[in-house]
């Protein structure tokens, strides 16, 4: 793991509590999971943010129950913002996606309706008063099947829906062939919702849309985003090679925080199961303005948590105002 720490952090554990200033991250331990808490400032407007990085299986009542735990658990560490995996309730795989699909609500929609991962995070986002974002799960309408976040607020109601944008079709020689466009169909829409005081405007993109800079420059353009967020499941090929290179790229394009979050490590088994195996990167992270990462993990089931400075944003929009120097003469970007 790879860290830039300045300040301090806190241990905290059943039976003591021990606070030193330190050049190097502490981690902090439980007794199935683990608490990665970096604080990089000591200004007053800070706010805290988790990471949930947690295994996901075949057993969706399981990956319930580990949603479940980590929400919890972020907020236990004072978050005020929780984003899960992609694809947290079901397997990765173009199989196993109409399977795992259910009928998710709409924005303009008044419940949640039988689909149980949302009540799920609905529930926890209202009883938690934290803002969720709700990694994305697999939906299904009108005979077609998305990849799709849901965003709570703390009063629990729905204020952004996500499909995935850019389906995730490679074929890496030597690496990796996935197409995502066997069995999903792309969403049709920027995604950005409005967090209030707290957070200001936030951006959602799912895993392959980061590799667009066109689409979060847009939304920026747009909306204005303090954060950007994207829930992603890099793999072995990619994820070493892009995943912290895309994040801080996006960072330094549009001046802001970006965050992601990804299923934590499961290594493949011996015994094939229902589906084709898929092994995550994992590395959760939270990247600064500047590009510089405030917090990360390696493999491993982890809450990363993170303070965010977000008087930073502006401040980097008025040091560096790329976004009053672009050369409209000379090249533009738009909505169709």
């Amino acid at each position: 793991m790879r860290f830039h720490s300045l300040t301090l952090t806190i241990l905290v554990s059943s039976m003591n509590i021990i606070s030193s200033f330190l050049t190097q991250p502490i981690l902090k331990s439980s007794v199935s999971s683990r608490i990665l808490n970096r604080s990089f400032s000591t200004a007053l407007e800070m706010t805290k943010v988790g990471l949930c990085q947690f295994p996901v299986s075949e057993d969706k009542l399981r990956n319930h129950e580990m949603a479940s735990k980590y929400l919890k658990l972020a907020s236990q560490e004072g978050c005020k913002l929780a984003v899960l995996p992609e694809i947290w309730n079901g397997p990765y795989a173009t199989a196993a996606f109409p399977e795992y699909a259910e009928v998710l609500p709409s924005v303009d929609g008044n419940s949640v309706g039988d689909s149980a991962s949302a009540r799920l995070l609905q529930q926890h986002a209202s009883d938690l008063k934290l803002w969720v974002v709700g990694g994305s799960i697999s939906e299904k309408e009108d005979g077609k099947i998305y990849n799709t976040c849901l965003v709570f607020d703390p009063s629990g109601k729905l204020v952004a829906k996500h499909r995935k944008a850019h389906l995730f079709d490679i074929d890496v020689p030597g690496g990796i062939t996935f197409r995502e466009s066997d069995t999903l169909s792309p969403g049709e829409s920027l995604t950005a919702f409005d967090g209030g005081e707290e957070f200001g405007m936030v951006g959602i993109g799912i895993c392959y849309d980061i590799r667009f800079p066109e689409y979060s420059l847009l939304l920026n353009k747009k909306y204005k985003c303090n954060l950007l967020i994207y829930p992603g499941a890099f793999n072995l090929t990619t994820g070493p090679a892009h995943w912290e290179l895309l994040q801080r790229a996006r960072a330094v394009d549009n001046q802001c925080y970006v965050l992601t979050a990804s299923p934590a490590r499961v290594e493949e088994p011996k015994t094939q199961g229902k589906y084709p195996h898929y092994t995550a990167w994992g590395h959760s992270t939270v990247v600064a303005p500047w590009g510089d990462i405030l917090a990360t993990t390696d493999e491993s089931e982890s809450l990363v948590v993170a303070e965010l400075d977000l008087p930073k944003v502006q401040s980097m929009r008025q040091s560096i105002p790329t976004f009053k120097q672009k050369r409209d003469d000379l090249y533009r970007l738009e909505e169709p």
